[in-house]
């Protein structure tokens, strides 16, 4: 082994681990970030499947917030025979890695529109705590 080349190995591996560790770490939160995304659009389509059975909104609501990831926020609005619900949730990570995840999903109502308890563009938000 030459003497130019000595510690070469140590000053690559001093370069290459932080910039691995680095890496790993971004994509767990990818990871958790895709996860918590699912997380809305399941949550979504409960509540709207359950708006659309004519279900009330309280219970509309929770099948929602059930599925949703913690810290979600559930809105639940009616258009015409249309039931639309957006559930939006914070997904957290350093500096611009901290993005604001958004799902909606929109159902037919199987009945008339005029269901008991809902009045025509009406908007009920909620907060999973």
């Amino acid at each position: 082994m030459r003497s130019s080349d000595r510690g070469q190995a140590t000053a690559e591996a001093a370069v290459v681990l932080p910039a691995l560790a680095v890496f790993a770490m971004a994509l767990i939160w990818g990871l958790v970030a895709a996860s918590a995304q699912i997380k809305c659009v399941d949550a979504a389509r409960a509540g709207a499947r359950a708006a659309a059975r004519q279900e009330p909104q309280s219970v509309s609501l929770a099948a929602a917030r059930s599925a949703a990831p913690s810290g979600a926020e559930v809105t639940l609005s009616r258009e015409g025979d249309l039931v639309r619900v957006r559930v939006e949730a914070p997904a957290t990570g350093p500096g611009p890695l901290a993005v604001r995840l958004r799902a909606e999903a929109v159902a037919r109502s199987e009945e008339l529109p005029e269901a008991p308890g809902y009045e025509p563009g009406e908007v009920a938000r909620g907060a999973q705590e």
